[in-house]
């Protein structure tokens, strides 16, 4: 059984689920397969059926890690030999976790990537000088390519989600602020808005993915809710204080040159599940959610240029099992024409559970066409070119809306022209 099971893994070893599995992970698993064979053998076990089966099976998981392995490399070769014009057409709408910089770096002289996210693992152990240097580079290499600069993005939320705190400043959550009268908080928020938006720019991140507008569930935590933790991340349960301090927030962050990010659109502080593994719903009539969840979104959006984020629950009220990340009765139909909203909408991870367990090129290809302008491979950057590939795929047998793909490029055009740049930066750029 564990012959078996090391097998499957081994078959499977790039799916994000089993990213540990890769570079020791996958030497490890190596050794331990042919150890298992050599004791088989030393034995004596393969003078029996049993025992050569045992033995075929324990020399599988080796051979298996190299298939994928080749595999994936094949794929990721044929996404670095896409064709310009279509790499920097439909790499403008994917913004991309990594490891590697140098790897990134090809992505982004390539056209294949609009935007890059900075993650805990990219931050660990590092100075902030040396954090700020790796992202110049990016963007030097972007600019000697000819290229619009790059969208940098992190979660720094404050609170428990604070990925670049170390280095930067860890703040508390805005949670913490509720307490306060009505001036001093809407005062506090904007300061906190101020210092993350003043350290992001200096390291040279340009849109932070906050804040968090769910409505904070009445409900206790979700045992099986391991990574969302919209209870400890949402502000209040009261949709005007939600909308006051993250209104304020906000404006703290712009006023540093720091775009913001509302999020997860439509919600999810009625949702028990967790996205990142599982499906969820959210099954509140769309009249209560008018009144209460969505009231923040609307609040904020008409007085900032904050982007929105997706999140991945299906609303069965609207359209029935599909999550709102691909909807286009949701992005099209509610944002859009509905609320009249043309800022950017970024899709939440799809390497998330919700989308990447079903079929991930339909979510890819229905987000493009819905009028989701980036669509985030965050958790594991490795995946990108499995989802650029469907995306390219979907161009070349004509089964992306063209009309669609205008519109969000004129959106990602007028975003990246109106991105205010730091005295440092604009500095940088004059002397360029």
């Amino acid at each position: 059984m564990i012959g078996a099971v090391c097998t499957v893994a081994a078959i499977d070893s790039n799916d994000p689920v089993l990213t540990a599995l890769r570079g020791p992970g996958n030497a490890a698993l190596s050794a331990a397969s042919f150890a298992v064979v050599a004791v088989l053998i030393r034995r004596g076990h393969v003078g029996s059926l049993i025992g050569k089966l045992l033995v075929l099976l324990w020399i599988l998981p080796p051979f298996a890690l190299l298939g994928a392995q080749l595999l994936f490399e094949a794929g990721k070769r044929e996404v670095l030999r896409t064709e310009p014009a279509l790499a920097r057409s439909l790499g403008r709408h994917f913004v991309v976790g990594y490891t590697s910089f140098d790897e990134v770096a090809d992505l982004a002289e390539k056209g294949l990537i609009g935007g890059v996210y900075v993650a805990r693992h990219n931050v660990a152990g590092r100075t902030a000088a040396a954090v700020k240097a790796e992202l110049a580079a990016l963007q030097a290499r972007r600019r000697a390519a000819g290229l619009p600069p790059l969208i940098v993005a992190a979660d720094q939320e404050g609170g428990i989600v604070a990925h670049l705190a170390p280095p930067l400043t860890a703040l508390p959550a805005l949670a913490t602020l509720v307490g306060l009268p009505p001036d001093l908080r809407q005062r506090r928020a904007e300061a906190f808005g101020r210092i993350h938006g003043r350290e992001l720019a200096e390291l040279g991140v340009n849109l932070n993915f906050a804040p968090v507008l769910d409505l904070k569930p009445a409900a206790g935590h979700n045992l099986f809710d391991h990574n969302t933790l919209i209870g400890q991340r949402a502000i209040a349960d009261d949709p005007a204080v939600v909308g006051e301090i993250a209104r304020a927030y906000v404006h703290g962050l712009e006023s540093a040159g720091v775009g913001a990010t509302l999020k997860h659109f439509p919600g999810l502080g009625r949702v028990r599940s967790d996205t990142h593994l599982f499906d969820a719903s959210l099954d509140a009539p769309v009249e209560v959610l008018q009144a209460a969840d969505w009231r923040p979104f609307r609040e904020v959006l008409a007085a900032s240029n904050a982007a929105v984020m997706v999140g991945h629950v299906s609303m069965p009220a609207i359209d029935p099992g599909r999550p709102a990340s691909h909807s286009k009765r949701v992005i099209d139909g509610i944002l859009r024409k509905e609320w009249g909203y043309q800022g950017l909408v970024i899709t939440d991870d799809l390497v998330m559970g919700a989308i990447y367990q079903h079929d991930v090129c339909t979510a890819v290809v229905e987000a493009l066409d819905a009028g989701a302008d980036l669509l985030l491979v965050a958790f594991d950057g490795a995946q990108f070119y499995r989802i650029f590939t469907c995306a390219a795929d979907a161009a070349a047998q004509g089964r992306l809306d063209q009309a669609t793909l205008q519109l969000s490029d004129a959106r990602l055009q007028q975003r990246i022209s109106s991105q205010p740049a730091s005295p440092r930066v604009a500095a940088q750029r004059a002397g360029d």
